[in-house]
């Protein structure tokens, strides 16, 4: 097959500049990224958009914000006109993902996949339009392909290849046994590519084998390979672990909107502009725009309200949003006293149990635990509730119970 002559970079027009930056925005790896270049002039030049593809097994009925930094990056592809495929994996659930796992991962029911399934599309739908997205279950194509076409399609894939993938390849050194019918997954989920006619698909960094899956079958099938994007795991609450909610480090795009709105505000400065890139729908100009005000001397803070309220305003409303403001402004403000003892503390980062130790408001590092485990902490207003947080340099109010106040200087 061949493909259309990469053009000087002097030659890609504004439209075409716009998307691949859209596209770059956050991403971890795109590959490879001439032929992204090439799809996006093909599409400008003929005006039909590229079909972009997000295959999602529902093996649970929530998802939290850290599952929307790829659902994001759909958005922000369709809106600039490019059709986006929400695809629900009815058919690879029956099988179960093996990707990062160390045994076998037990599938799913039909009943319980369709009761997810119907919950998951529901909130992903407060991030992507809609109107504008096509919707698929892999079941449509995967059903009929029948045990013959199933043998054909394995005949496409080499068992020394499969092998190469990290999680097979671990567990047969370790002797942990390895199912055949996992890796049947990786092969279903890269013929999803061929039955969509998919020209970019996207995933997490753990996704990448069978992403590539997808391009292998698709040459295999003689279409044009899909490109692949794959995007970080986002850091959680306390800023080192990935969201999870095993972690307690989460935001349920469910939560309460007062909830959402103080555990946003609850992150380091540091975190929260990783957030921006991979979160916010505002642009990078805008985004460095701001940071630059915030190093010229705008409290940080400033920038943490408008993001924690963008965020609370996608998953609920702008006057959920400006109500959680409200309400945090109200609480942080009623309840400190007018004077309260001043603290400095240096060695920031500072973990959160060592610095109520430090600034005299618990005994211990193990009883500053257990007040956070409590609900008794909080920091500017927000309800502290992982004990792995870590305070970066500036300065908090820092609140124990209804009484014990103070405000620390990390530096």
């Amino acid at each position: 097959m061949t493909f259309p002559k990469f053009p000087p970079d002097a030659a890609l027009s504004d439209a075409v500049r716009e998307a691949l930056a859209v596209t770059l925005r956050g991403c971890e790896e795109l590959i490879p990224q001439d032929d992204w270049v090439k799809k996006l002039v093909k599409s400008h030049a003929t005006g039909t958009p590229l079909r972009i593809k997000l295959g999602l097994d529902p093996t649970a009925p929530d998802i939290h914000i850290g599952h929307t930094v790829v659902l994001n990056k759909m958005r922000q592809l369709q809106d600039l006109g490019h059709q986006v495929i929400f695809l629900i994996g009815d058919f690879t659930s029956l099988i179960g993902d093996p990707s990062g796992r160390n045994s076998t991962r037990p599938p799913l029911t039909p009943e319980q996949i369709k009761a997810n399934a119907e919950t998951y599309y529901k909130q992903a739908s407060l991030v992507l339009d809609p109107a504008k997205t096509e919707i698929r279950y892999n079941s449509e194509w995967s059903l009929p392909l029948g045990s013959m076409g199933m043998i054909q399609l394995a005949a496409k894939y080499t068992v020394a290849r499969m092998m190469e993938r990290n999680d097979f390849h671990d567990r047969f050194k370790a002797g942990t046994p390895i199912s055949v019918h996992e890796f049947l997954y990786p092969l279903m989920q890269g013929y999803d590519s061929v039955a969509l006619k998919s020209d970019l698909e996207l995933g997490g960094t753990d996704q990448k084998f069978n992403l590539l899956m997808g391009r292998h079958l698709q040459a295999e099938y003689g279409q044009e390979p899909q490109c692949i994007l794959t995007m970080p795991l986002l850091e959680g609450l306390d800023g080192v672990d990935k969201m999870s909610k095993s972690k307690n480090n989460y935001i349920g795009i469910t939560e309460e909107p007062n909830t959402m709105f103080a555990k946003v505000l609850s992150i380091s400065d540091t975190l929260m502009w990783r957030w921006y890139t991979l979160l916010s729908f505002k642009s990078l100009a805008e985004i460095e725009s701001l940071k630059q005000e915030v190093q010229a001397g705008r409290n940080p803070k400033d920038a943490k309200v408008m993001l924690a309220k963008e965020i609370t305003a996608r998953f609920h409303s702008v006057a959920a949003a400006e109500a959680a403001e409200q309400d945090f402004i109200h609480r942080s403000k009623g309840g400190i006293p007018d004077e309260i003892p001043e603290v400095a503390l240096a060695g920031a980062p500072l973990a959160i149990a060592a610095l109520l130790k430090a600034a005299g408001l618990a005994p211990s590092s193990s009883e500053a635990n257990r007040l956070i485990d409590g609900g008794g902490v909080r920091i500017d207003g927000a309800v502290i509730s992982d004990k792995g947080l870590k305070i970066d340099a500036g300065t908090v109010v820092v609140q124990v119970g209804k009484r014990k106040f103070a405000r620390v200087t990390l530096s």
